[in-house]
């Protein structure tokens, strides 16, 4: 696709039901039209399809306004539906103080600026993710997943009664915050419903002014690479990773809150993202790799790292042969998933060190003839963002593979890693689904940033023989990096690290709600029940920070589970800030980590048990 100036390439297609409408913001005018007489030349100029949304300072405020608002009335609770949409805000400044831009996000929602830096795009206004209310006016965030916010600036303002003057982001997994800066107050409780719950999260490479980050009912969070103006309360598992400003750590301090604070980030970078250059170009920006390192990537005023032309991208979308994806990427083509829902009767093949598939809008791949979705060949370099990979309803026994073979260099290099970032996994909810594993990573030197695999405990296709999945993530690799592990509701051990060198930073699980027997849900005879995290017997070295599993067995059986995590007792194996928690139901975790660590059951309800350091 060959990129035009901004006068030609900001026609917006909308396709929010019915026939598609065009907004073309070119120009001084700004008209709402029927769709133009070629649709072809859509298509070469913008090339993204109809539920890439392109949105210019130039068009009034008002028509800003309804186009979004359109989108958040369809979105807001199509939890499992097939629809995905981005919003991109081109550079400038969208609303005022006195009147300005405030919008909701929805399921499978990407607001981003495209600008080069955070602060190219400014808008005056919030944007805002709120809970969501059942007839009986019981409001949660628990469900609030799947919507990103990236790439701009906000401005505080806005809003009506409760909600009035403050930035709302009241979600849960897999709705990530990336290279945002705020200025005003930010909540992520929405405070303004009860009883608010929620259980997210992850913010990266973003800064906050104007007072302390409202932590609330967040049940856990992982900030990483940010900057902090003040951080309040913590429920059981706050974490901060090369954060400037974060709070002290303070995790298992009688009376203080369960902060676990890293002053820097061991490796970091940040997620590839599309802009728009000085002459309106699509490019698609790479950030750089650093190591050991604090605050943002942005804080000298430019990102380091790479741009590429959008010329070198193959860009898809749902009805694009899996065959013709795998000839352009064979073909040495870097790879844009626009958004929709892709079926694939073979998988995806990533065979070219360095290649980059940039999702958008949550794009979402499922296979449908029990094949894996992505194979990632013996390569280092990879780059994959904002995908969601969506169990079929025929066993794959996995879905994401990345590296072959264990033992052959493993693919990856340590100046050059392999980079998996909002990427999640759903086995069940939006239809049947099963699978062995979800993610399994062979390769070493993979960054691992922001990760959530799911095995749906509501939705359809859901039960224990329903949308079977025995494994969320096992990591061969050595040298592997995590920052954000949340991994939820499998069937055997949720997470196997078998890996030299490895490193996780926040690890959030909930194990499976549904075993229909402590038989059905046995590691052996002696042993009940599953760990949610294990590292293997032989890893010699592995360090794990601000890590908590949570049980909440709802079919009124006596389940236990003997232990949470399980490790090798060796000096080069250190884990740190470990906690368990019994949220409701029957049941009970007896210990923390390898039988040490008090017991959780009913009498012990949501107070988690604490282990600061193991061993």
């Amino acid at each position: 696709m060959r990129a035009q100036s901004s006068k030609v390439f900001i026609v917006v297609a909308l396709r929010l039901s019915g026939p598609l409408v065009f907004v073309v913001a070119a120009g001084a005018s700004s008209a709402v039209a029927g769709p133009p007489a070629d649709l072809s030349a859509i298509s070469a100029t913008q090339g993204f399809g109809g539920n890439v949304i392109v949105l210019s300072p130039k068009m009034p405020l008002s028509q800003i306004q309804s186009t979004i608002d359109v989108v958040a009335a369809r979105q807001l609770a199509n939890q499992f539906g097939p629809e995905r949409y981005s919003l991109l805000f081109q550079p400038g400044t969208y609303g005022r103080a006195a009147s300005p831009l405030v919008l909701q996000v929805g399921y499978y929602t990407q607001v981003a600026g495209l600008g080069k830096e955070p602060g190219d795009v400014v808008i005056n206004g919030s944007i805002d993710v709120y809970n969501q209310c059942d007839a009986a006016q019981n409001c949660l965030a628990l469900n609030n997943f799947w919507r990103s916010l990236s790439n701009l600036t906000i401005k505080v303002a806005g809003g009506a009664n409760c909600h009035a003057n403050t930035e709302f982001w009241a979600v849960s997994q897999a709705a990530p915050m990336r290279r945002v800066a705020i200025d005003g107050a930010f909540s992520l409780m929405d405070y303004c419903s009860k009883p608010a719950f929620a259980s997210g999260g992850f913010i990266a490479d973003s800064k906050f002014t104007g007072g302390s980050v409202v932590s609330g009912s967040q049940q856990q969070f992982l900030v990483r690479n940010s900057e902090l103006d003040g951080w309040s309360n913590g429920v059981w598992n706050q974490v901060f990773s090369g954060t400037v400003g974060a709070p002290a750590q303070s995790f298992g301090v009688a009376g203080a809150n369960p902060y676990t604070t890293l002053d820097t980030t061991a490796v970091s970078a940040d997620a590839p993202y599309l802009y728009t250059d000085a002459a309106g170009v699509y490019r698609v920006m790479v950030p750089a790799v650093k190591l050991g390192s604090h605050g943002t990537s942005w804080a000298g005023g430019l990102t380091a790292g790479t741009s590429k032309p959008i010329t070198d991208f193959f860009v898809s979308n749902p009805k694009t042969p899996v065959a013709a994806i795998n000839l352009a990427l064979a073909q040495d083509k870097d790879l844009i998933l626009t958004p929709g829902v892709y079926p694939l009767a073979a998988p995806i093949v990533v065979s070219r060190p360095d290649t980059i598939i940039l999702g958008m809008g949550f794009a979402t791949i499922s296979p449908k003839l029990g094949n894996a979705a992505m194979v990632v060949s013996d390569v280092p370099g990879t780059k994959l963002s904002g995908v969601i990979f969506d169990a079929g309803p025929k066993n794959s026994p996995v879905l994401l593979q990345i590296g072959t073979r264990t033992g052959f260099l493993r693919g990856g290099m340590a100046s050059d890693p392999t980079q998996i970032q909002d990427v999640f996994f759903r086995i069940g909810g939006a239809g049947a689904g099963r699978t062995t594993t979800s993610l399994i990573v062979n390769s070493s030197h993979v960054l691992l940033d922001d990760i959530w695999a799911w095995r749906a405990d509501h939705g359809t296709g859901v039960g224990w023989t329903a949308n079977t999945a025995d494994h969320g993530v096992i990591v061969n690799g050595d040298d592997v990096s995590a920052y954000g592990l949340f991994v939820e509701h499998y069937q055997k051990t949720e997470l196997l690290w078998n890996g030299q060198g490895g490193m996780t930073v926040c690890f959030q699980n909930e194990m499976p709600y549904d075993p229909p027997s402590q038989g059905a849900w046995s590691l052996s005879a002696t042993f009940k029940g599953y760990p949610a995290f294990v590292v293997a017997p032989n890893v010699r070295t592995f360090q794990g920070y601000g890590m908590g599993s949570y049980s909440f067995f709802n079919r009124g059986l006596p389940i236990e589970a003997a232990t949470a995590f399980q490790v090798p007792r060796t000096p080069g194996v250190r884990m740190h800030d470990l906690l368990t928690v019994f949220l409701d139901g029957s049941g009970s975790v007896d210990s923390v980590i390898n039988g040490t660590g008090a017991a959780v059951a009913k009498p012990q309800q949501s107070a988690p048990s604490q282990v600061v350091s193991y061993p």
